[in-house]
């Protein structure tokens, strides 16, 4: 055996190092000569040693030792409070798998369990409350109950769906009346009360009713100061507080004239029939109008001369804009306290109309700046037209929130038709055939047809692919109107038959949104288009 322990390797050797020094107390720098316990004595015979020899002192000055239950030995004396410690620290994961009792995982024991989400509620809910709940372990040596067991025998072992309020103890928690009294009684204690009786508990607190508090008690309180009730600065725009703002040096000229004048030395050709003249493509930006403070929601040009131009923005205000000569802001109207929704001029173009989200619509002045009168029936209007016959110019038509399109007459100020058949809120009004019909498109995706001054639908358009189409105008000719559709193109309609007109869809928007406007060129040639 000792050739065999000659011929050892060193990894062997290293090994048995190990084991014998567990604190690693052989590679600490030895700085000088450990004192140990036994002293050995020249005279007296050398006796084996029956304990290991222990230091005197801890050379890593470490102030406890944690002891392992695998330890064999130790090289320095602790006290008996740290070698009674319970095992601290992670489990050995080298260690058996199995020292567990019907361990079946490497954490411990693991159970396939299926139950309903209402057994589950109950008894999560049960323990959350209760403080128990059943065990859904199939293993006959675990508790049948986890948590509080007396609890549970308190209960009979019952979930919370399944435990009842007995009658008596509902008995004690029903509000109880004061006795009727007697019914010779008119006043005082004992007094007839019947059905009118007091609830118990419900007395109020404080004096009780009769008595008053002494006068000297009253005049040591001193006098409340009145609270003087701030009123809010009434908003500009406000209804009875519209205003203009003109921007110009002088309203005439050295003529007299005004901006409604349209400006023939500058623009010779606004004085020709419109569409007379050949239309081309547009190429270069040539102006851009620039003093909205937010988005712009609506356009319309000057009627027949397009010599002006009125806006109305997301910021509240309408501007009127010089279109020919410099190209600036002539008027600021304001009127609305929220955003502006859609504006339009009367066939001469002096008057124009206004709606916005503050549920209001107000008839304008274009050259004075004055709002002359204000409408409103407390429902949001998207669109709003007035009637293009010359005779009819005191009519206007709004497209409401509430599904209606609601007619008035400016004179009287009064609702004098409403139009209720559309399902959704309705976004353009488009006046066809000599302007004794009109259009109107909604977002239920449909479009309809009417005659004027008659409630009923004498066409209904409505396709399972078709989609809300925000945007109509007519074409120069009158015979045919383009809708701008929310799937990315634009369909045209006939205005006599209300047919589409298959070949010509427009199609290549790649962003489906509400459209600025289509618009065509005044020669009927061109269709313009954009979204968001």
């Amino acid at each position: 055996m000792s050739l065999l322990q000659g011929y050892s390797s060193d990894e062997d050797n290293d090994t048995l190092g190990a084991t014998n020094d567990v604190f690693g107390l052989s590679y600490l720098p030895v700085t000088k000569k450990q004192r140990l316990v036994v002293e050995q004595s020249n005279s007296a015979p050398a006796l084996p040693a029956a304990a290991p020899d222990v230091l005197a002192e801890d050379p890593m000055k470490q102030t406890s030792l944690i002891t392992r239950p695998t330890d064999t030995r130790m090289n320095v004396n602790i006290p008996y409070s740290d070698m009674v410690l319970p095992v601290q620290g992670p489990e050995n994961p080298f260690g058996d798998r199995n020292r567990f009792l019907n361990q079946n995982a490497l954490s411990g024991h693991v159970e396939e369990q299926a139950m309903t989400e209402h057994a589950f509620r109950q008894q999560h809910m049960t323990h959350a409350i209760l403080g128990y709940s059943a065990n859904p372990s199939v293993d006959p040596n675990a508790p049948a109950v986890l948590g509080s067991l007396d609890k549970a025998q308190a209960n009979n072992f019952a979930t919370i769906g399944a435990l009842k309020t007995s009658k008596k103890e509902k008995n004690e928690l029903k509000r109880k009346r004061k006795p009727k009294g007697d019914l010779e009684v008119v006043e005082g204690d004992g007094a007839y009360e019947g059905p009118w009786s007091k609830w118990e508990g419900d007395e109020p607190e404080g004096l009780p009713f009769g008595e008053e508090v002494d006068d000297a008690e009253e005049s040591e309180e001193e006098p409340e100061e009145p609270v003087q009730v701030k009123k809010a600065k009434p908003k500009r725009g406000a209804p009875g507080l519209e205003s203009s703002v003109y921007h110009g040096k002088s309203m005439h000229d050295y003529q007299g004239r005004t901006y409604m004048h349209p400006p023939v030395a500058e623009a010779p050709q606004i004085q020709s029939e419109a569409g007379s003249q050949e239309s081309f493509i547009p190429k270069v930006c040539i102006h851009t109008w620039t003093g909205h403070t937010q988005g712009v929601s609506v356009v319309r040009l000057f009627p027949n001369t397009g010599h002006l131009l009125l806006s109305g923005s997301m910021d509240t205000k309408i501007k009127l804009w010089d279109v020919y000569t410099h190209g600036n802001c002539l008027r600021t109207f304001h009127g609305h306290m929220k955003a502006v929704k859609d504006v339009t001029f009367s066939n001469d173009g002096r008057k124009f109309l206004s709606c916005g989200y503050d549920r209001q619509m107000k008839l304008w002045d274009t050259e004075t700046g004055q709002c002359l009168k204000r409408f409103s029936n407390g429902k949001i209007p998207y669109v709003i037209r007035f009637h293009p016959d010359e005779d009819k110019q005191n009519i206007f038509l709004a497209g409401m929130s509430d599904k209606k399109i609601i007619q008035y007459d400016i004179n009287s100020g009064e609702i004098t038709q409403e139009y209720d058949q559309h399902l959704g809120p309705v976004n353009t009004i488009t006046f066809v055939d000599e302007n004794r019909r009109f259009v109107t498109t909604s977002d239920d995706k449909t479009i309809r047809a009417w005659d004027f001054d008659i409630p009923v639908v004498i066409k209904y358009i409505a396709e399972p692919h078709m989609h809300s189409m925000p945007a109509v105008t007519i074409h120069p000719s009158k015979k045919y109107f383009a809708a701008q559709s929310l799937d990315n193109q634009i369909l045209v309609y006939s205005t006599d038959n209300f047919r589409q007109a298959r070949n010509k869809r427009f199609a290549g928007h790649s962003v489906a949104g509400y459209a600025c406007q289509v618009g065509f060129s005044p020669d009927g040639f061109l269709l313009s288009d954009d979204d968001l």
